[in-house]
């Protein structure tokens, strides 16, 4: 007997999923131990256009319905948004299905409550589409990594804006020209708030965070978060007189005392020589620091139809599984308890860039500030013109915190006409 299959939503994604069903069903049937079956498909507008493949048939707007149906094993959600998803998922759920979901904002905001109410029903919820498309990363950072003790996570986790910033670095594009270009090929939306802002990456920080130190208490919310707009022609040249590229990163990191997660999303001046920094056009790269394991990087294209189809259809596979064996996962059912820290007991160091009267005793000042809030300086170069001169300073590592009071310091001297910009360094040493 076949199982299955109820869709929410038809749009690129889920139009590419019924196609994949129809187009491999004698190979999914023999991966899953039975055949899968599109049972229906919930859709807003019947009447709308969704290429080949696509049985209008199997079309209805009821999606309450669909979901609690008897005869539907598995639920898979690409609607996207809160609501009406999570009330569907929830439903679904109750009814005793299993869900495939690519939702990052909703697992951002309330997994935990879903992710709950999946293990009392004894059903599973799959999200490997919700960060990085078609990169296997979730299921080896819950599985083949859950004997091992994760430290840190980098990730270039959204397309949009690496192809912004690769741009800006290899053509000296400026930022709106290379949004421009993003948005006439189709990796940037019309209203592209959500990527050039950082929300879609801290969505996806926040479940890279839950699931690389099992814990629960991760939500978008606790994510501090920084876009790009503010990226400026200057800061990638300094970027690149450091040997450095300015790269969007979502960093989950454990403190050193074990005790807590710090959840981030910024611009970073990262060397060169790290592997995220190859990492060019819309293409994502997750980087994991792990005990014993290592360093690991996961990298291939993050968006787009096909590659999230991808990972809804190896999720929709894994579930099937098990629900054919009569088994579920049981994600979240062991918490670490960690707490989130605050972004001001991040260790990091700052790129700051003044403009200065060019005057005796200016670098001695602003020094002396850096002083005053235990921060040391690592190096300094300065360019004068007539009256005016740029000062750009690097600190070595302190808590961001100290290096956020030092801007706020240096912007109430009377010598500094501006902070030009403050842009943090990462790396693995200080060698940068």
């Amino acid at each position: 007997m076949a199982m299955k299959v109820a869709l929410l939503g038809c749009g690129v994604v889920g139009a590419e999923v019924v196609r994949l069903v129809g187009r491999q069903a004698s190979e999914l049937a023999a991966r899953v131990g039975t055949p899968l079956e599109i049972g229906g498909i919930a859709v807003r507008r019947p009447g709308r256009e969704r290429g080949t493949g696509v049985d209008p048939e199997l079309f209805t707007t009821d999606a309450t319905e669909l979901v609690t149906r008897p005869d539907i094993d598995v639920v898979v959600e690409v609607i996207g948004g809160i609501e009406p998803a999570r009330s569907l998922i929830l439903e679904a759920v109750k009814a005793g299905k299993s869900v495939v979901t690519a939702n990052k904002a909703l697992l951002a905001e309330d997994g935990g409550t879903l992710l709950a109410a999946a293990r009392e029903a004894g059903v599973d919820i799959y999200y490997e589409a919700a960060v990085a498309g078609a990169i296997p990363l979730l299921r080896p950072l819950r599985d083949s990594l859950a004997g091992d003790r994760v430290h840190r996570v980098l990730g270039i986790v959204n397309g949009t804006t690496n192809f912004i910033l690769d741009r800006m670095d290899t053509q000296g594009a400026g930022f709106a020209e290379s949004l421009e270009e993003a948005q006439t090929l189709g990796y940037a939306e019309a209203d592209p708030t959500a990527d050039v802002e950082g929300f879609d990456a801290a969505a996806k920080a926040a479940i890279l965070a839950r699931l690389a130190f099992h814990t629960q208490n991760v939500t978008a919310a606790d994510v501090h978060r920084e876009g790009i707009t503010d990226v400026t022609a200057g800061d990638i040249a300094s970027a690149k007189a450091m040997g450095c590229v300015v790269k969007l990163l979502a960093i989950c990191q454990r403190a050193e005392d074990g005790a807590s997660v710090g959840v981030r999303v910024h611009p970073v001046m990262l060397p060169r020589e790290h592997p995220l920094a190859a990492v060019t056009e819309a293409y994502n790269a997750v980087f994991v620091e792990a005990e014993s394991a290592g360093r690991l990087m996961f990298y291939g294209p993050g968006a787009g139809g096909a590659p999230t189809a991808s990972a809804v259809l190896g999720d929709l596979v894994a579930v099937a599984r098990n629900r054919l064996a009569g088994t579920s996962m049981g994600e979240g059912a062991h918490d670490s308890g960690l707490a989130v820290h605050a972004m001001g007991k991040t260790v990091t160091r700052y790129h700051i860039s003044l403009d200065v009267a060019d005057r005796p005793g200016v670098l001695a000042r602003v020094a002396e500030v850096f002083a005053e809030q235990g921060v040391s300086i690592k190096n300094v170069r300065q360019e004068g013109s007539g009256e005016d001169a740029q000062l750009v300073l690097v600190s070595h590592t302190a808590p961001d915190s100290a290096l956020a009071a030092t801007v706020e310091r240096l912007r109430g001297l009377d010598m500094v006409r501006s902070v030009a910009s403050v842009m943090r360094v990462e790396a693995f040493s200080e060698d940068v």
